[in-house]
């Protein structure tokens, strides 16, 4: 199974997974807006607020302002008027000038009749000051007592009413803010609760779904490998096991007119019965063995080369084997090493049961942007049609080496010329087979290239 599958989790669990991150990412987007809207109720309300106190504070000025003025005409004493009049004319302008700069920055949301009634506030004052001021220099206070009755109660009452009209204006506000605050309140209360049991039944359905998955990828997997023992077995024991049933039959129709030469028929099949029973013992423990009891590539490959060179009988001499490692050695993924390695051994062993070869060699090359891995021998070669077909007749070596070399996407390359040996090399990129944390350290550690030979 490709290393590619594990990404590939079909329709369903991909819709399950989209409606799961829609959901969440709705549910936030909901709440996140109604707490804007509550910050724009909330901005609204201290607007309102700040009108309303900047009008009250100009009241609270105006009549001080009055109450100074008229005690200062029950004293009748001119010369004090007109010391204070500059403080007072300062103080109520710059009362004034904080209420024009409050209601600016409050920008549409002010009345528009307040900057105007503002001003006119400001021009009558400083108008009214200075007549006061001239007819107390003329002693005229029955005149200025007159003036501060019947001209500063208008500017009272209008300053009176701008600020029963924003005491209004900030109730409704406050009257409607109160209200939006409740509905988004209800609509939070609301909406979370069914985000959150919504969240939870498709989350669980997704893990579910993953489960599932995971599952179905493992029932593939042992397809998969089956499958690969079954060609494994048909390549070694079925076809040993057809071709000695062929000699038996021979030998016995041999028997009543040749027995000579049917004893020699029988000697063959008796080697290769015992050639069979070598080639079973090796499938066996093929199978059996796993390439997580070693983490070493090299050495895994190493150790299976020197059995596959070991001599099983007198008559047999095997070729010498040799394991060159070039690179800086990494940390290879646990499922795509022991790929390499079944790939690397099959190789071997296809090489020294068929190439008739003085010397095999195996090269693993840690290369910056892919593993390679070449098995070479000096044998005698491979048929250009069987290398044009991919496979011999009833043999399933190469074409489940190179299924093998596809499932995790890597690529594999023979060469071969009759009489000149065959080479044969898998490529698989850096990305897939190196370990997340080894291809990092290429870039922290040193780019120098080291060489490991192993002799046997």
């Amino acid at each position: 199974m490709k290393s590619s599958d594990y990404f590939k989790v079909g329709p369903r669990l991909t819709l399950a997974f989209a409606l799961l991150m829609a959901l969440i990412l709705a549910g936030n987007g909901f709440v996140i807006w109604q707490f804007h809207v509550a910050s724009i109720q909330i901005d609204r309300l201290t607007a309102a607020n700040r009108r309303l106190i900047a009008v009250m504070q100009l009241q609270v000025g105006l009549l001080s302002f009055h109450q100074r003025l008229d005690d200062l005409a029950r004293s009748g004493d001119a010369h004090q008027l007109a010391d204070e009049s500059g403080a007072l004319r300062l103080a109520l302008q710059e009362q004034a000038q904080r209420a024009g700069m409050t209601a600016a920055n409050l920008g549409t949301q002010v009345d528009p009749a307040f900057l105007p009634t503002l001003k006119t506030i400001e021009v009558a004052l400083s108008a009214q000051l200075d007549a006061i001021n001239d007819l107390a220099k003329s002693g005229d206070w029955g005149t200025v007592q007159r003036r501060l009755d019947n001209e500063l109660k208008p500017i009272e009452s209008q300053t009176s009413v701008l600020v029963g009209n924003f005491q209004q204006q900030a109730n409704a506000e406050l009257t409607q803010a109160v209200w939006r605050m409740g509905s988004v309140q209800r609509r939070i209360f609301l909406v979370v609760p069914i985000t959150a049991v919504s969240t939870f039944f498709i989350a669980a359905f997704f893990g579910w779904a993953m489960t599932r998955r995971i599952v179905e990828l493992r029932l593939e997997e042992r397809v998969s490998e089956r499958t690969r023992i079954a060609r494994e077995l048909h390549d070694t024991l079925l076809q040993s096991l057809h071709g000695l049933m062929f000699e038996f039959q021979a030998a016995r129709n041999m028997f009543r007119k040749r027995p000579e030469e049917a004893l020699q028929a029988l000697d063959s099949a008796i080697v290769g019965t015992e050639r069979a029973i070598i080639e079973s013992q090796e499938a066996i423990e093929d199978l059996r063995s796993t390439a997580t009891a070693e983490d070493d590539l090299a050495q895994l490959i190493k150790l299976t080369g020197e059995n596959f060179a070991t001599p099983r009988s007198e008559d047999y001499d095997p070729p010498a084997f040799g394991l060159t490692v070039e690179g800086q050695q990494r940390a290879l993924s646990p499922v795509i090493r022991d790929e390499v390695y079944g790939i690397a051994r099959e190789l071997l062993r296809n090489a020294f049961r068929h190439a008739q070869a003085r010397r095999i060699e195996a090269e693993i090359l840690y290369d910056e942007y892919q593993l390679r891995v070449r098995v070479r021998d000096d044998g005698r070669g491979m048929d250009p049609q069987v290398l044009e077909q991919g496979m011999r007749p009833g043999h399933w070596g190469l074409p489940g080496v190179r299924e093998r070399a596809q499932q995790i996407g890597g690529k594999l390359d023979v060469w071969s010329e009759a009489g000149a040996g065959t080479e044969v090399q898998l490529s698989v990129t850096a990305l897939v087979a190196y370990e997340k944390a080894s291809i990092r350290s290429r870039f922290e550690g040193s780019q120098g290239a080291e060489n490991h030979e192993h002799r046997s």
